[in-house]
C-alpha cells in the first residue's frame, strides 16, 4: 500500500454538497473531527496479496461519500475504497472485544473492533502506508493497550463489503474476557474524552447484533464457523 499524488477527484467536484453535509452535522455534534485522511484510490488482489495506491481527503469528503451510499463514476479497476485495519482483539479464552463507539463520534452506539481511518501519521519516508502501525495506534488510543501486551498474529484477513474493505489483524493478549474489559475499562475511565463508550465481549453467535457493522459481524461467524470445522 502506498501514497500516490493528487486528489480524490470526485468528491473534490462535490465540494459545495461535501461542506453543506459536514455544516449540518457539526450543528448536530460541534465534536466531529475533520482532519486529513487516505482513501484507496484503486486496488488490486491476486494470490493473497493486496496491493492499493491511496490518496489524501478530508474526512467530511469520506463521511459525506459513506452517508450517500458510496456514490461515484469510478471505473471498476480504479473504484474508491475506504480501507481501513482493524484490531481483532482476542483474549486468552477465545472471546473477542469490541468497544461501543461514544457518543461524540462519527459512528456513535456502533460496536467495532479498534480502528480508524488511515491518515498522514500513518505515511512511512518511503510512501507506504503503515497499517500495521496504525492497528497498534488505534488499539493504544481506544483501549490503553501497548504493542508488548499483546502477541500479533501473522498475515490478515480481508473483508471486502462493496465500497469498504476491512483489514483484520487478530491480537491476542494473555488475559482472560473479564479481566481485559476490566483492564480495558479502567483506561478508559481516565480518559477525558474516551473514544469508546464501553467495551463489548463476543464469545459466540449469540453475541452478534445489530450494533456491528455487516463486515464486522462476517468476520465473527466467519471465525467461529472456520473454528467450529477443525474441532
Amino acid at each position: 500500500m502506498r501514497i500516490e499524488p493528487g486528489a480524490w477527484d470526485y468528491a473534490e467536484s462535490r465540494r459545495a454538497e461535501v461542506d453543506a453535509f459536514f455544516a449540518a452535522q457539526l450543528q448536530r455534534n460541534p465534536s466531529l473531527w475533520n482532519g486529513r485522511i487516505l482513501v484507496l484510490a484503486r486496488h488490486h488482489l491476486a494470490d493473497g496479496v493486496l496491493t492499493g495506491r491511496y490518496r489524501e481527503a478530508d474526512f467530511a469528503s469520506l463521511l459525506w461519500w459513506l452517508r450517500h451510499d458510496c456514490p461515484g463514476e469510478e471505473k471498476a479497476d480504479e473504484r474508491v475504497c475506504n480501507a481501513f485495519s482493524m484490531a481483532a482483539l482476542r483474549a486468552a479464552d477465545g472471546a473477542f472485544l469490541l468497544g461501543r463507539m461514544a457518543s461524540w463520534t462519527a459512528n456513535a452506539g456502533r460496536i467495532y473492533f479498534a480502528a480508524g481511518t488511515p491518515d498522514l501519521s500513518d505515511l512511512r519516508p518511503d510512501g507506504t502506508v503503515d497499517l500495521a502501525g496504525s492497528v497498534l495506534r488505534e488499539l493504544g488510543e481506544e483501549t490503553g493497550l501497548a504493542p508488548d501486551e499483546v502477541e500479533i498474529a501473522p498475515g490478515w484477513t480481508g473483508v471486502f463489503a462493496g465500497s469498504r474493505i476491512a483489514l483484520m489483524r487478530e491480537l491476542f493478549s494473555p488475559l482472560g474476557a473479564d479481566e481485559l474489559v476490566a483492564r480495558i475499562r479502567a483506561f478508559l475511565a481516565t480518559e477525558e474524552r474516551p473514544e469508546l463508550e464501553d467495551v463489548v465481549v463476543a464469545r459466540g453467535p449469540d453475541d452478534v447484533g445489530e450494533a456491528m457493522p455487516p463486515f464486522i459481524r462476517t468476520y465473527l461467524l466467519a471465525c467461529w464457523e472456520d473454528e467450529r470445522r477443525k474441532r
